[in-house]
């Protein structure tokens, strides 16, 4: 079997091939990232207040609102599309896209005003708006060479770029930080991460821009383009519409603890699954026309992520008011405690739900996953907003749990077009990492609050979920080494 690609035919074990060699080798680029990202993170949470983080967070949730008026899903109709993309596609996205984002940098200036005196800005807060907004031009530069690199599957290639990026904000903000410099610091950060990621593609994976605007092919990429924004645009009005409205309910300080909160609630997610997503999405759109083959694909990527999030969450909650305590400078932020624990919840179901998703989209269900996105957004602005208003940050985090609950619709629905052992991918990795909780949680209690603490609780949990997963998993997990190793000595295919 074989199938249509930008760059030739594509067999089905070559794309078998590329996509294991893809979560391979951005796994492993990933853990690299992830640690830079975790590591910054946590001395800016040192460095800045709970005031200063919460600016950032709450204007980069801004501007990414605005983002999403910069896009109508031309690049993903450009990833997902079966035939050959021809040059007049990439000139078309590419000249539309330019013309929303200049046009979306333009709109955030002049309502520049409006967000200073909602959230209280300072002059620095405005210079980060301006700075953001700037960054999208340089986002949008960079999408006809990530296409290109990702209907490819090079995914090698295409993690270079984020790698650059992240080494260039992070060290930029951290010394800022650590001199002083505050809310400035992000500004400058956000500028040489947009400039150093332009450049970096560009050598990666050249493109010579070109302005062209074919009517033919606008109307095609519109025909998917359209409907998956559209979902794009219900969680956008989820997410990050909610977290602007609460930046009036809370305040700076409050949005503060809620992006911390969730910041290392979710962490185990963006560092275990976005990387898979990213890999998965073009390659089950190449597999959509065998039923078997994707179904096992989904069932090892989401059994992946459950083995590594379910723990990793788990574990976070547990020693979380540990580390609180022996953190210099940290115990500023246990008010948020409370609301970690909620979204760590959260987390552990979008673990499941969030591959089963993006494979309906993956096989062209754009307007299922609508729908489903659609009963989330209602939930999201019944239950966050009253909550929070009521019960503050503890509140909104409650409130994000709950709309959690409702992903068993989410999973009923993706099981009738894609079959997956919930029991082997989802059941045992959950059950292994809640006996890890309940014994750390045990012998936590009876030990002092000190460093060393942390590392035997650490290497405890560890020995503890491994030992599970040989007894449960085995044959899975020696399975998936197995298949992992033998593609990993194989030249990767140009």
């Amino acid at each position: 079997m074989s199938f249509n690609s930008s760059d030739g035919e594509i067999t089905y074990e070559k794309i078998k091939e590329r996509a294991i060699k893809g979560v391979a080798f951005l796994t492993g680029r990933n853990f690299l990232l992830q640690a830079i990202t975790q590591i910054s993170f946590f001395l800016l949470t040192i460095f800045l207040s709970p005031s200063q983080f919460g600016v950032f967070f709450l204007v980069s949730t801004v501007i990414n609102f605005f983002a999403y008026f910069s896009d109508i899903g031309l690049a993903a109709a450009l990833i997902q599309r079966k035939d050959k993309v021809a040059q007049d596609d990439l000139k078309t996205v590419f000249t539309v896209q330019q013309v929303l984002v200049l046009l979306t940098i333009a709109i955030i200036f002049i309502l520049t005003p409006f967000f200073q005196n909602w959230y209280k800005l300072s002059q620095e807060g405005v210079y980060l708006i301006w700075a953001l907004a700037i960054s999208l031009l340089f986002s949008s530069l960079k999408t006809i060479p990530t296409v290109l690199l990702e209907r490819q599957l090079s995914f090698g290639k295409s993690v270079l770029p984020q790698i650059v990026e992240t080494i260039a904000f992070y060290a930029t903000a951290v010394v800022l930080a650590f001199k002083g410099f505050g809310v400035t610091s992000f500004t400058v950060a956000v500028l040489l991460r947009g400039i150093s990621g332009l450049l970096s593609i560009y050598l990666i994976q050249p493109w010579q821009p070109g302005f062209a605007i074919s009517k033919k092919s606008l109307q095609s990429l519109l025909r998917f383009g359209v409907p998956y924004q559209l979902n794009t645009f219900l969680a956008l009005v989820k997410d990050d519409g909610l977290i602007m409205f609460l930046g009036g309910v809370l305040g700076t300080s409050g949005m503060g603890f809620l992006g911390w909160a969730q910041k290392w609630g979710f962490a185990p997610l963006r560092f275990f699954m976005d990387q898979i997503i990213k890999v998965t999405f073009p390659a089950f759109s190449r597999l959509q026309h065998d039923k078997e083959k994707l179904s096992n694909a989904v069932s090892k990527s989401i059994l992946f992520v459950s083995l590594m999030v379910f723990p990793s969450v788990v574990g976070l909650v547990v020693l979380a008011p540990l580390l609180t305590t022996v953190i210099p400078k940290y115990e500023k932020w246990q008010p948020a405690l409370v609301a970690l624990s909620l979204f760590g919840f959260n987390a552990m179901w979008a673990a499941v739900t969030t591959p089963l998703t993006n494979t309906l989209n993956a096989i062209g269900k754009i307007q299922l996953t609508f729908r489903l996105m659609m009963m989330w957004t209602i939930l999201t602005w019944v239950f966050i907003p009253l909550l929070a208003i009521n019960y503050g940050i503890n509140g909104a985090a409650l409130g994000f749990a709950l709309v959690g609950l409702s992903s068993v619709i989410a999973i009923a629905v993706a099981l009738k077009y894609v079959e997956i052992d919930l029991t082997k991918s989802v059941i045992k990795p959950l059950i292994s990492s809640l006996v890890m909780g309940i014994v750390l949680f045990y012998v936590s209690s009876m030990l002092s609050p000190t460093l060393l603490s942390v590392f035997i609780l650490l290497a405890l949990g560890i020995v503890i979920y491994i030992l599970q997963i040989l007894l449960f998993l085995r044959d899975e997990v020696a399975q998936g080494l197995r298949q992992l190793i033998n593609i990993i000595k194989v030249k990767e295919v140009s």
